[in-house]
C-alpha cells in the first residue's frame, strides 16, 4: 500500500486564491512591458512633436478603434471589423490547405521515402519564391476579389514548414521501439498510428505554431496586391494612401490580434491532444 500511495500522482490542493495569486504574478511582468511600452509611445509622441504620418498616438488609434467598434455594435457594419473576418478566413483556409497538404504528404513518406525526396526540391523552392512574385499569379488564377486566391498564398507559405517537421517526427523514432513493435509483428499502419504519430505529435504542433503567424502574414500580404475592399491588407493600404494612418494602424493592430489568437488556439490544442507531453506536465 505504502508503494502504490507513493506512484499515485499529487493532487494540487491549492486554494483557488493561491492559484489566482501566482496566476497574476506570472503574467504581471508582461503587462507591465506592454503598459509602460505605450505610455512611452504616447509621451514621444507628444513630447517631440512627432507627425501622425511618421507615428500616431495611441491614444488617436484607440480613439479610432472604439469608434469603429462602436459602429460594429449598432450593427451598421464596420469595415475594419468586417475586413478583419475577410482576412481571418482567408489565414484560416490557407493554413487548413496548406498544413493538411504538408502533414499529409509526410504521413505517405515513412513508407514511400522516394516520395519524399522527389518532393523535397519542389518544396523548397517554392518556400524560396516571395509572396510578392505569387499574389499577382493568383489574383490571375482565381480572381482578384476571390479568398482562394489569398488561401493559396497561405497555403504555399505553411506548407512547408509543416511537411518538414512532421517528417522529422515521424522519422526520428527510438531504433529500440520501432524494433519492439516488429518484433510482435505489428502491421506498418500500426506501427504509424500507435509509435511514428505519437512520436510526432510535438514537432507537428511546433510547425503548426510557426504556420499560424504565417497564414496571417501571408493573407495581409496577398490582400496589398488587391482585392476586395473589406479585407484588412486592402483596408491598411487605403487608409494610409488617404493620410488616415490611425485608422491605418487599426488594421494593424487588427491583424496582430488575429495572429495571436490564432497561437493561443494551436496551443490549446496542443495542450488538449498532448496532456502527456513533459512540456505540460507539473514540475
Amino acid at each position: 500500500m505504502a508503494q502504490l500511495s507513493q506512484s499515485l500522482p499529487v493532487v494540487d490542493e491549492k486554494p483557488l486564491s493561491a492559484r489566482l495569486r501566482e496566476n497574476v504574478s506570472y503574467y504581471l511582468p508582461t503587462i507591465l512591458v506592454a503598459v509602460g511600452v505605450l505610455v512611452i509611445w504616447e509621451l514621444v509622441v507628444r513630447l517631440f512633436n512627432i507627425q501622425q504620418f511618421l507615428l500616431p498616438r495611441p491614444s488617436a488609434i484607440l480613439e479610432e478603434w472604439w469608434a469603429q467598434f462602436e459602429i460594429f455594435l449598432s450593427g451598421q457594419g464596420s469595415i475594419l471589423f468586417q475586413a478583419t473576418g475577410a482576412t481571418l478566413g482567408s489565414a484560416v483556409g490557407g493554413f487548413l490547405l496548406g498544413c493538411g497538404a504538408g502533414a499529409f504528404i509526410a504521413l505517405v513518406t515513412p513508407r514511400w521515402t522516394i516520395i519524399s525526396q522527389a518532393l523535397m526540391p519542389f518544396a523548397i523552392a517554392a518556400n524560396s519564391v516571395p509572396i510578392i512574385a505569387f499574389a499577382p499569379i493568383t489574383n490571375n488564377w482565381f480572381g482578384i476579389t476571390n479568398p482562394v486566391s489569398k488561401m493559396t498564398i497561405v497555403a504555399v507559405i505553411v506548407f512547408f514548414p509543416t511537411m518538414i517537421n512532421t517528417v522529422r517526427g515521424l522519422t526520428m523514432v527510438e531504433p529500440r521501439q520501432l524494433e519492439l513493435m516488429q518484433s510482435y509483428a505489428a502491421s506498418p499502419w500500426k506501427i504509424l498510428r500507435a509509435l511514428r504519430i505519437p512520436n510526432a505529435l510535438p514537432y507537428i504542433f511546433s510547425a503548426f505554431r510557426v504556420a499560424s503567424a504565417l497564414s496571417v502574414i501571408g493573407a495581409v500580404v496577398a490582400e496589398f496586391f488587391g482585392g476586395p475592399r473589406a479585407t484588412l491588407g486592402v483596408y491598411i493600404t487605403q487608409e494610409a494612401a488617404g493620410f488616415n494612418f490611425a485608422r491605418a494602424w487599426t488594421g494593424i493592430i487588427m491583424a496582430s490580434l488575429i495572429g495571436i489568437s490564432f497561437y493561443l488556439v494551436v496551443l490549446l490544442a496542443e495542450r488538449w491532444l498532448m496532456p502527456w507531453h513533459v512540456s505540460f506536465r507539473k514540475k
